[in-house]
């Protein structure tokens, strides 16, 4: 596959405008409606893939733009800082996660199976790594995919998995050999439509309301030998492989999310009076505006040069981690402080920025809780001394 294509900032910046718009036009008006209902329409993504904001950096031969991950990267700061959590997780997973997954690791019988489709919408990735019982520790998982033949049948079940009620394919995260551990571990791609394979209920969140995040169950569900992806029994490194792109990725929508909270709140203390002045006149305001805005830069100055290490293949998982923690972190105390200086009304459902403190709660959580950032971090200090 040829190299990537680079982007200038007026390109960048262009297919930035333009999906402003689209998600002013498109998302906006609904966006309410969609986060009481629990979940958003399969549509969208359609809507998403038509406008080409899916998938953007997989080859031009998948049907992708074959241009850099900083084009996926300027995807969802702009889904983010527009306040679309639930949105970006969704897009996060479908096109930064399952997408790479498959175009890395896949054979390209399963790359012209489901990237094509992936990039117009008529596909909707998840990944199944998560369970009861399993979260970080990736090594417990307890789905089992046992060898009949040219077969496998697969049961197991899998919980908080992001784009669960409406994924088309799954990257299944099994163990092949319980006795191996870590070298036990295969992943395969499951189409949703076998039989075998069920849904749970829509799971009730504190915060990312319209993102469907669900049980999945798998009954005896038999896949071919030809749905492994990336190799029997390399399923552990593959994961930890593909590991600092997602982590990445959460970082990146860790700042968007954070200097959308703050454009909030900016607008929101010019308009505010309180003792016969605007709020922002007071030292007190513009000094908590300064650390913010100083705050959510330095964390977005650690994506830009992380990004630029992913785009070499010289990121680590350390650096990956690095990143995830500071990030999550930073979008916590942003988020915490705006909704402060709304006073009252930060506390009311009616106001987005209530509604950006709750979806960030998650981020210090999923992609690795901060405590597995630390530990994974520290190995790497002790290492390199």
């Amino acid at each position: 596959m040829s190299e990537p294509a680079k982007l200038d900032d007026q390109e960048k910046q262009l297919f930035a405008d333009n999906l402003r718009r689209f998600l002013a036009d498109e998302v906006a008006p609904h966006y309410n409606e969609w986060e009481q209902a629990g979940i958003w329409p399969r549509s969208l993504w359609r809507r998403f893939g038509e406008e080409g904001y899916l998938c953007v950096d997989v080859p031009e031969k998948f049907g992708g733009y074959g241009v850099s991950f900083e084009l996926s990267c300027v995807v969802v700061d702009e889904v983010s800082r527009a306040g679309f959590g639930a949105l970006a997780s969704g897009l996060s997973v479908h096109s930064d996660i399952v997408a790479p997954y498959i175009l890395n690791l896949g054979t390209e019988a399963q790359r012209e199976r489901y990237l094509p489709k992936m990039v117009t919408g008529e596909i909707v990735g998840a990944i199944g790594m998560t369970e009861p019982s399993a979260g970080s520790d990736l090594q417990r998982i307890k789905t089992h995919a046992a060898r009949d033949g040219d077969e496998f049948v697969i049961n197991g079940q899998k919980t908080f998995i992001t784009n669960g009620q409406h994924c088309d394919v799954i990257v299944l995260a099994t163990k092949t050999d319980p006795n191996q551990g870590a070298k036990g571990m295969t992943l395969f791609t499951v189409d949703c439509e076998l039989e075998g394979f069920n849904r749970g209920r829509n799971l009730d969140k504190m915060g990312l309301h319209s993102g469907d995040t669900s049980e999945l169950f798998f009954d005896d569900l038999r896949v071919s030998a030809d749905s492994i992806l990336g190799g029997e029994g390399l399923g552990f490194a593959n994961m930890m492989n593909e590991l600092p792109r997602e982590r990445l990725i959460l970082g990146v929508g860790c700042v968007g999310a954070a200097q959308g909270a703050l454009d909030l709140t900016v607008d929101y203390v010019k308009e505010r009076m309180a003792f016969g002045q605007s709020v922002v006149d007071f030292q007190n305001t513009r000094y908590k505006l300064a650390e913010m805005k100083t705050d959510i830069e330095l964390s977005r100055a650690m994506a830009e040069k992380y990004t630029d290490r992913f785009i070499a293949g010289d990121l680590s998982s350390a650096e990956a981690s690095m990143l995830k923690l500071a990030s999550s972190e930073m979008q916590g105390r942003i988020v915490d402080q705006c909704v402060q200086m709304f006073g009252g009304y930060g506390y009311m459902s009616e106001y987005p920025i209530s509604r950006a403190y709750l979806d960030a709660r998650i981020q210090r959580i999923y992609g690795g809780t901060s405590e597995i950032m630390k530990e994974l971090i520290s190995r790497s200090v002790i290492s390199n001394g």
